[in-house]
């Protein structure tokens, strides 16, 4: 069948997602093995925009000869590797992410004492689909080392779920099932922490619907925690919440500055503070001239009477 992947959907036969370079063969059932299960992750992540590339690692241990990948409820062939040097994992490229591609996967990998374990899912999803949600921190993004901090993700497309990323990470993401605001927004809070200056604190969130929960919205704009030892300042890019914010239930997407609409306090407040200045100066400029004025007056009255 040559050394290009098959991906069987629906019945059909696609050339279109998967690199050259894997082989496949006949489907056949494999035995849970003994072996430690393997690692699996995708890189660049498992929330993957539409028509992105996308590569499905699996690692194992240094004595694997082949690696072999599914997707859950798939009749597709099994995808097969060999391991890449040195010789404990190998890689699985998709070139086009899709709808069709999206779904749970597993790994597995052989060795002379025979095949593994099953790796625990990995779960792809596209993205893309829908508007972006906001994203927030409650009370703010600026904390310090070793505090707790809830992010809250919300939408007006009344998603069912949200999902949470945090970057640089190969764990799964965090999945929340939506509350329904007052305000008629869907939103999840997602409890974060403790968080530590030694490591960067960076989230985007997705929002996604229950009849179809692998193909999901836009990112959200990227939410970056300051953890610090004081937290004094606040910086306008650092601010991506209302400070006067202090609880889930008064939070709406005017409030959250993660809407490319918003705009950060510091700013306001410099803004209020230059008009108020400009405005303060205008009156006393005004009044000096009323003073010229009157005073002027005044000594023009007094040399015509004592003429």
């Amino acid at each position: 069948m040559g050394m290009r992947a098959l991906l069987r959907i629906h019945g059909q036969i696609s050339h279109r997602d998967f690199l050259p370079g894997l082989s496949v063969g006949p489907r056949t059932q494999v035995q849970a093995g003994t072996l430690p299960k393997p690692s699996i992750w995708a890189e660049p992540s498992s929330m993957i925009l539409w028509r992105s590339p996308v590569t499905i690692w699996c690692q194992g241990t240094l004595k694997a000869q082949e690696f072999r990948v599914d997707r859950e409820g798939s009749t597709a062939p099994w995808y097969t590797m060999k391991p890449l040097e040195p010789g404990d994992k190998a890689k699985f490229p998709i070139t086009h992410m899709t709808e069709h591609t999206a779904g749970r996967y597993r790994c597995y990998y052989q060795s002379p004492a025979g095949w593994s374990e099953s790796s625990d899912p990995l779960e792809l999803v596209v993205t893309g689909f829908y508007r972006k949600p906001y994203l927030s921190a409650l009370p703010r993004p600026v904390m310090t080392s070793g505090g707790n901090v809830t992010l809250l993700c919300g939408s007006q497309e009344g998603f069912s779920r949200f999902i949470l990323t945090k970057e640089g990470e190969h764990s799964p993401p965090w999945t929340l099932d939506s509350q329904q605001h007052r305000s008629g927004d869907s939103q999840a809070l997602f409890p974060v922490g403790p968080v530590t200056s030694s490591h960067k604190w960076t989230f985007t969130c997705y929002g996604c619907y229950r009849n179809s929960p692998q193909t999901c919205s836009h990112p959200s704009d990227v939410l970056e925690l300051l953890v610090t030892g004081t937290a004094d300042t606040i910086s306008p890019s650092q601010n991506k919440s209302d400070p006067k914010s202090g609880a889930a239930n008064t939070i709406s997407p005017s409030q959250n500055t993660s809407d490319p609409k918003g705009a950060s306090h510091p700013q306001d407040y410099t803004v209020g503070n230059l008009i108020r200045i400009s405005m303060a100066g205008i009156i006393l400029v005004a009044l000096g001239v009323l003073l010229f004025q009157v005073h002027h007056s005044s000594r023009g009255t007094h040399d015509a009477a004592r003429r």
